[in-house]
């Protein structure tokens, strides 16, 4: 397994697809950071070279925030959207559905499940 940015990538994977691992990271991304370095989409984890594994975490290191680094900064926005008291922090700390999304049906994934109902006789 190689292990860059804090993550083991699986040996049996496209290096491509095994970016994708790295939290901030996608596939447009990968292709991009291999395109860069001059590795092949197509090479396998297990058959990358030291020096390729060093190049691709330089290039991470060097250009684009991932894994804790992304996830601070992702949390600080929301911490900040809060402390003003806009109203995307209001959806925030309400656990609401925050970009204009419906409520009365749908939003179950932000709201949580159904709360039971249990009626008198």
């Amino acid at each position: 397994m190689a292990r860059i940015a804090g993550v083991d990538i699986p040996k049996n994977e496209r290096i491509e697809i095994g970016l994708t691992r790295i939290f901030g990271i996608g596939r447009s991304l990968s292709k991009n950071i291999l395109k860069e370095t001059g590795i092949d989409l197509n090479k396998r984890v297990k058959d990358l070279t030291d020096e390729e594994i060093v190049k691709i975490r330089n290039e991470i290191e060097k250009n684009y925030k991932v894994e804790g680094e992304l996830r601070k900064e992702i949390s600080m926005n929301i911490k900040r959207l809060v402390d003003i008291g806009c109203y995307k922090g209001l959806r925030h700390t309400s656990n609401l559905p925050v970009r204009g999304q419906r409520t009365k049906t749908n939003a179950r994934t932000r709201k949580g499940p159904r709360r039971k109902l249990i009626k008198k006789k």
